[in-house]
């Protein structure tokens, strides 16, 4: 299939033995062996790089408006700014060069709305996770055009344009990508590839069963953060109204000596009042970073059956060679080469196996121990109100 991701990316080419360009050292992504199998090999230098302050700035004398992003890299601690454009130029031109790396997906383009607050503050926060992954890749964090995006000066128009050109022209990408991936020496041997399929395999369900989840938790956390908001929130206030309603009616009776429980039953009223509105807010504090972590989460799970494909379409022509060989339509020579291009893709796929569950182990442990202190903050702040309340019983 001329349309297959296998041929789209390259990898065909590149296992028949199609590809030549010249690798320069700069260019060259090695994996090695790690504790677990194959690794990208660690990012010698590693920063990260926080996004503050989304600001909306004109251009054409004010007739063209947009938001800009101050992005400030730990490694140069220069600020530049940038658009949403500019992060989306980035993306397109990273998934083109890396066939056999999951890039994030940027937070969706929206077209109304662009300006309004909640929309800015939720964009920012999924550009920050977008920009955290990015950082945290061995890969994608080195490679040139994603420098060029963090440290060109964003008032030099001139040299954002060349570094842009550049990272355009760049010829390592399609079949020649994968002559710049080095492989552990004296290993091309070392990958059986009947592990590779099955760890391959296992990967696939795996991913599968996770997008499966990540949909029903998104779903489930959804309706929840809504009945809070909404439900929770009226129905506390429904009681609080009923307890005020239940004080101004003992209010009638003018006995000097319940005014202290008229007062302590309003107060009772009031709590629950406050209580409604403290679920009302809650999600945004623990719901919501759930919610943008998920959504990250299955962007690259979107991801994963084109570099799993690639792999796969890899591991058939080695196959389809093997019983060339036998049949003697194929040199045994040529069937190596084939696989020995195999194995460099297969080991590319597994150390991006394995960065992806280094991270979603990282993620996913500090998003549930954020929530679950958010939780724990929640129902101390509900509890407190409570003993507010009945200590105004106390000197009835």
């Amino acid at each position: 299939n001329r349309f297959s991701t296998f041929v789209k990316s390259g990898g065909e080419a590149f296992v028949l033995g199609e590809a030549s360009g010249f690798v320069k050292d700069g260019d060259k992504l090695c994996v090695v062996l790690g504790p677990h199998g194959p690794e990208w090999q660690e990012n010698p230098y590693p920063f990260q790089c926080s996004i503050e302050d989304p600001t909306k700035q004109t251009k054409f004398k004010g007739m063209k408006s947009y938001i800009a992003y101050k992005l400030v890299p730990s490694h140069t601690g220069q600020q530049v700014h940038r658009r949403y454009k500019h992060f989306d130029w980035l993306y397109g031109r990273l998934v083109e060069k890396f066939p056999v790396i999951s890039v994030p997906h940027l937070p969706e383009k929206q077209a109304t709305g662009r300006f309004e607050e909640d929309f800015i503050s939720k964009r920012r926060k999924g550009l920050a996770w977008w920009m955290d992954h990015m950082c945290s890749h061995p890969v994608l964090a080195q490679c040139d055009a994603f420098q060029h995006f963090l440290t060109c000066p964003s008032t030099d128009e001139k040299a954002w344009k060349q570094g842009k050109r550049k990272a355009e022209k760049d010829e390592m990408v399609g079949a020649n990508f994968f002559l710049t991936i080095s492989v552990p020496a004296g290993h091309p041997a070392s990958l059986d590839l009947q592990e590779v399929e099955s760890q391959v395999d296992g990967f696939k369900s795996f991913t599968k069963k996770m997008d499966e989840s990540t949909i029903q938790l998104n779903q489930t956390v959804n309706e929840f953060a809504r009945k809070q908001v909404t439900g929770f929130k009226k129905e506390y206030q429904k009681v609080g109204h009923s307890f005020k309603g239940l004080s101004q009616a003992f209010e009638m009776d003018q006995q000097a000596f319940s005014v202290g429980l008229n007062q302590a039953i309003a107060f009772t009223g009031e709590a629950y009042d406050a209580i409604g509105e403290f679920f009302a807010d809650q999600p945004r504090q623990d719901l919501d970073p759930v919610m943008d972590l998920l959504a990250l989460y299955q962007g690259h799970l979107a991801n994963f059956p084109d570099i799993i494909h690639v792999q796969k379409g890899a591991l058939t022509k080695v196959k389809e060679s093997k019983r060339h060989v036998e049949e003697g339509k194929m040199e045994a020579q040529k069937a190596d080469g084939i696989q020995d291009r195999c194995n460099i893709i297969s080991f590319a796929t597994l150390a991006e196996i394995h960065h992806f569950h280094k991270i979603r182990v990282r993620d996913f442990k500090s998003q549930m121990q954020h929530f679950l202190q958010q939780q724990i903050l929640f129902f101390q702040k509900v509890t407190q109100k409570l003993e507010e309340a009945l200590h105004k019983y106390d000197s009835v």
